[in-house]
């Protein structure tokens, strides 16, 4: 492989990473500040850019307002079915809410499916990108899909700043506090229930946040997140359950590695990911940036 091929490789990794880092987010900040195992975190992802897609359909709007009004449909979703379904398992065998949300997972997909199917006779569709992201940027090394950078540097710029209201502010204190010691926190008279709801849905709208920025790139169909939540999961461990930080950094450097693998040895392209959490939990069992259990 010359320099050119393999510089365009890491760019379409970074692509791939720019959702794992998303959705990978995502999960970390529900399960760190919550313990839930959301496992209808990939159905969310393709509710996202189903969103998106219908919006264009019923009332013509286009990528930029869909951008911002898909994820905020997803993450009201999210925190619907937190506080009328979730809610109630609380306490409970994790094993519950991990059932739960797969069974919502089947239940979304299927649901996406028929209106597709009823409504637009199509069990896939395609998804225009801006016209303001067509076309190439010549980088001097590489030549790379306007879009496709856009993409990385917003899904780069939306999880440190996500990381940074979690760990540096007053906000992610108060969420941080809400979580690991939630009666201290209510004797200072904050409202948990609504804090900890606010952190699903903030969780569930970075899913729908990559589903939009993805529709462009995968088109729009009901199972297009069935096999990148499985990816998504490893990438957690790896990264180490519950660190934001490690998430991100973990989602991004998993990308690179697999594209760069499967084009230098395709038969290990769907395996590479596995391979490798299987190699970090035989040195780190808490994963690369997670804490040894007890050391919270």
């Amino acid at each position: 492989m010359n320099t050119q091929l393999l510089l365009i490789q890491v760019f379409n990794g970074l692509v791939n990473g720019a959702f794992y880092a998303l959705l990978s987010l995502g999960l970390a900040v529900i399960f760190g500040m919550l313990r839930i195992v959301n496992f209808m975190h990939g159905a969310l992802y393709m509710l996202g850019a189903f969103t998106a897609f219908a919006l264009g359909q019923a009332f013509g709007l286009g990528f930029w307002p869909s951008l911002i009004l898909a994820p905020v449909l997803v993450g009201l979703l999210g925190m619907v079915l937190e506080r009328t379904l979730l809610s109630r398992l609380y306490g409970l065998d994790p094993s519950y809410n991990l059932l739960l949300t797969f069974g919502l997972t089947l239940l979304t997909q299927d649901l996406v499916k028929q209106f597709m199917l009823s409504h637009y006779a199509v069990s896939s569709a395609p998804y225009t990108p801006p016209a303001a992201l067509a076309g190439v940027v010549n980088l001097g090394f590489v030549v790379f899909p306007k879009y496709r950078l856009f993409v990385i540097v917003l899904s780069l710029v939306i999880c440190l700043l996500t990381w940074f209201i979690i760990e540096k502010t007053r906000v992610g204190a108060i969420i941080r506090a809400s979580t690991e010691n939630p009666t201290v926190t209510r004797a200072f008279g904050i409202n948990v229930s609504k804090w900890v709801t606010g952190v699903f849905g903030v969780g569930v709208g970075l899913a729908g946040l990559a589903g939009v920025l993805a529709a462009p790139i995968y088109s729009v169909e009901p199972y297009m997140g069935a096999e990148l939540i499985i990816t998504t999961f490893a990438v957690v461990v790896i990264g180490g359950l519950g660190s934001i930080l490690g998430s991100v950094i973990t989602g991004f450097a998993v990308g690179v590695l697999a594209a760069v693998g499967s084009a230098l040895y395709p038969p290990i392209a769907n395996t590479l990911v596995f391979i490798l959490m299987a190699l970090v939990l035989l040195v780190r069992p808490s994963g690369l940036f997670g804490l040894p259990e007890g050391a919270k």
